[in-house]
């Protein structure tokens, strides 16, 4: 019995014991799982990269055809401007350049007009500038350099400031002057009371190079810097002296009327005694004036005296 129960124990171990042939088929059978799945996740990543690769190319088709539409739209805004500058003439070109609001557009004829131009021989390279002026072409012998071109561009821009100021002045320049003053093309009084009262360019000095160009108020009376610096630096020769008051003289109809309100200074409500500190100094510049004034006109009755009793 005892040797029965030894050799049921032995081969009950025996059976229980693992078949080398099977074990050799089980990993090969999980090696060809986890390579299958290897290839599953290669083949995937393939496919996402193709498919990453494909929509890559499918937005740089994309932007390469924006980038395309786009340079082609610059290149003919580019050719239309070059071709309208082409055809438009210098001058309608120069009244066109932003900063240059303040120009009307001067007719040929009148710059054709020798008489019109009597002293403005004194700029610079004047023939070359008037050709520039009247889009003259330049023969080939009087080519000039670049600098020389640079002379004559700005000698261009002062003869034609200068040919504006006499212009504006007549009935035609005049006139088109007025209507950029209708629509406020010079801009408008930054005084509170005048309430937006279209300004008139104004120069204080005739002749070039002195001072810039200021707006002047018909309603107050006053002198203010434009609000642009590029019409800021504009020279006031170019609109003259004489412009803004002959424009509302031969137009009385746009003469307005003097604001009836007057800033009145206060502190705590109060209004500033005219003896205090705060008047007093323009009094004295007030009274000083006066003398001076007084002063030179007694000089002058003298003057005349002496030159009677001689």
């Amino acid at each position: 019995l005892v040797t029965m129960v030894d050799d049921i124990d032995e081969s009950q171990k025996v059976s229980k014991r693992p078949d080398p042939v099977e074990m050799m088929g089980a990993l090969s059978l999980k090696d060809k799982r986890r390579e299958a799945s290897n290839q599953v996740a290669t083949l995937d990543g393939k496919t996402i990269a193709n498919a990453g690769l494909a929509s890559q190319e499918e937005g740089d088709l994309e932007g390469g055809d924006e980038e395309d539409e786009e340079e082609e739209e610059e290149e003919e805004e580019s050719s239309e401007a070059s071709a309208s500058d082409e055809d438009s003439s210098w001058i309608t070109w120069f009244c066109s350049l932003r900063g240059n609001e303040f120009f009307c557009q001067v007719e040929e004829d009148y710059i054709q007009d020798d008489f019109n131009l009597t002293g403005l021989r004194v700029v610079p390279y004047y023939d070359y500038a008037l050709d520039m002026i009247l889009d003259v072409e330049m023969p080939m012998e009087d080519e000039l350099t670049e600098e020389q071109q640079e002379i004559v561009e700005s000698a261009a821009e002062m003869l034609y400031g200068l040919i504006h100021a006499r212009y504006i002045v007549t009935n035609r320049g005049m006139h088109a002057m007025y209507e950029k003053y209708r629509t406020a093309s010079f801009g408008r009084c930054p005084n509170v009371f005048c309430q937006g009262q279209p300004v008139l360019p104004v120069g204080l000095s005739d002749l070039p190079r002195n001072y810039t160009v200021n707006v002047f108020c018909p309603r107050c009376h006053g002198l203010f810097f434009p609000k642009s610096t590029r019409q800021a630096n504009i020279d006031g020769a170019y609109f003259g002296t004489t412009f803004p008051h002959l424009c509302l003289m031969a137009h009385p109809e746009i003469v307005p009327v003097k604001p009836s309100q007057q800033y009145i200074p206060r502190i705590y409500g109060f209004k500033i005694h005219q003896s205090s500190l705060y008047y007093r100094n323009r009094e004295e510049e007030n009274q000083r004036k006066m003398e001076g004034g007084s002063t030179a006109s007694r000089q002058v009755t003298r003057k005349k005296r002496s030159t009677r009793g001689k």
